[in-house]
């Protein structure tokens, strides 16, 4: 159940640091902001806005809080496979993985079959350059980096499934970044004093408030098809390995997006930073950290958090924290017996399940948000 932990501010994390608190509440005090703003179980310090915050606005988006990874979300996909149908290790994978979904800080591929699925995806209003046009491609059906990944997974049945993390690449931050630079622009232009410039705001019926809103919807998109084109890589390539198997079900939902919604009896935008929708009914994927469980939820409607929930597990501890405090020694311990990036243990100290909040604990914080289907827990995991 949630706290008032500060004024139009609702809070259903046990576990939060208060300058999560004072950033989420600069957001509430916006005169824009109708009614409270949500702070989910795993929120913790974000840029401009905080991670894990569902903020509800009216009149005007923050383009900050969706963030430079618009779209960014999950895809999880259920198999028929069970645990007596892998083989003892999945070290075969790795190579696969590594082939068919490049992975990395600006990484692509030359696949020219995207071609069709980006004509699917219509155009964005900005205007591409010609590196942009081939970022678009390049880098769709790519990872990405930090604490993008890619797992197998066993749920309580010892049912096998593929999960997979990541968003709109390249083109995302390009687009985000362009939109937030134009917004902190406008506040200067029209002298608007904002307790943090991070959250400067796009008013609702100008050209900039409408770029933005196409440019974001577009990358959203973007975002949702790479997942689902990676998503049938991984599984293709994991029946390979196993020689057998087929998909049964398959959830994708974004965690890093706004939308308009409503709520209260009025028409919103909900914009979600770190969060996903958990309507009635809607399934979510909630991801751990490396070496802890995932989760599969459906939604149970809360009002009170705009029909949200928690995005993972949330971060406790920063990337240069973690690399200062956590070691690779204590890494690969925590990983067990799962085929993961082991030879890059040092340089993936920053994802230590340490550096993150007890993903148990944040499911516990929101009974009331989502039910839990299926607990996942991983028998292999690729890094981006």
């Amino acid at each position: 159940m949630p706290n008032q932990v500060a004024p139009n501010l609702l809070s259903w994390a046990t576990d939060i640091e208060p300058g999560t608190i004072e950033q989420a509440a600069r957001a509430a005090r916006l005169p824009f902001v109708p009614g409270h703003v949500a702070l989910m179980p795993d929120a913790h310090v974000g840029m401009g806005a905080t991670v894990g915050s569902v903020i509800p606005t009216q009149g005007a988006i923050i383009p900050s809080a969706v963030g430079v990874d618009i779209g960014c979300g999950m895809v999880a996909t259920e198999t028929t496979l069970t645990a007596a149908d892998l083989p003892d290790s999945l070290g075969a994978l790795m190579p696969l993985v590594e082939q068919g979904i490049p992975a990395g800080v600006g990484k692509g591929h030359d696949d020219p079959t995207v071609d069709g699925a980006l004509a699917d995806l219509g155009r964005p209003h900005t205007e591409l350059t010609g590196k942009q046009e081939k970022t678009v491609a390049c880098q769709f059906g790519t990872l990405g980096s930090g604490n993008h990944f890619v797992e197998v997974c066993l749920d309580e049945r010892d049912r096998v499934w593929t999960v997979l993390h990541s968003g709109s690449r390249g083109i995302g931050n390009q687009l985000a970044t362009r939109h937030i630079a134009e917004a902190k622009k406008l506040m200067a232009q029209y002298f608007i004093t904002l307790d943090d410039p991070d959250l400067a705001y796009l008013a609702q019926g100008t050209d900039q408030f409408w770029a933005y809103i196409r440019d974001m919807l577009w990358a959203q998109k973007y975002a949702m098809a790479s997942r689902a084109r990676m998503d049938k890589v991984l599984s293709a390539a994991l029946f390979a390995v196993v020689g057998k198997g087929e998909r049964v079900q398959t959830i994708n939902c974004h965690h890093n997006f706004t939308q308009q919604e409503h709520h209260r009896g009025r028409d919103m935008w909900i914009t979600r930073k770190g969060a996903i929708k958990a309507d009635v009914g809607d399934q979510g994927v909630i991801p751990g950290s490396m070496g802890t469980r995932s989760y599969i939820v459906r939604g149970l409607g809360n009002p009170a958090s705009y029909n949200s929930c928690s995005h993972g597990a949330g971060r406790r501890m920063s990337r240069g924290e973690a690399r200062r405090k956590l070691t690779a020694e204590s890494l690969t311990e925590a990983m067990g017996d799962r085929t993961w990036n082991a030879d890059r243990a040092g340089a993936l100290v920053d994802e230590h399940p340490e550096a993150y909040k007890s993903i148990d604990q944040v499911m516990e914080d929101q009974k009331d948000l989502v039910e839990v289907e299926h607990t996942l827990r991983q028998v292999f995991n690729y890094k981006g």
